[in-house]
């Protein structure tokens, strides 16, 4: 796979996220205001951890 078709695609979503986001979308319609707060708090903790992971396994292999 060429660099310029694997840029195009870095931004877009999989099938298989697709469908996740789909089924993720059907789920949390009936949260309460309560609920959707801590759900986004507990993602967004989630995404911070995954970016604290991924910055570590960077400085690995550059050392």
């Amino acid at each position: 796979m060429d660099s310029k078709n694997n840029n195009h695609t870095i931004g877009q979503l999989s099938l298989e996220q697709q469908f996740k986001l789909q089924i993720l979308e059907r789920d949390i319609e009936n949260l309460t205001l309560e609920q959707a707060k801590e759900y986004l708090l507990e993602a967004f903790r989630q995404i911070m951890v995954k970016e604290n992971i991924c910055k570590e396994m960077i400085k690995e292999c550059y050392l």
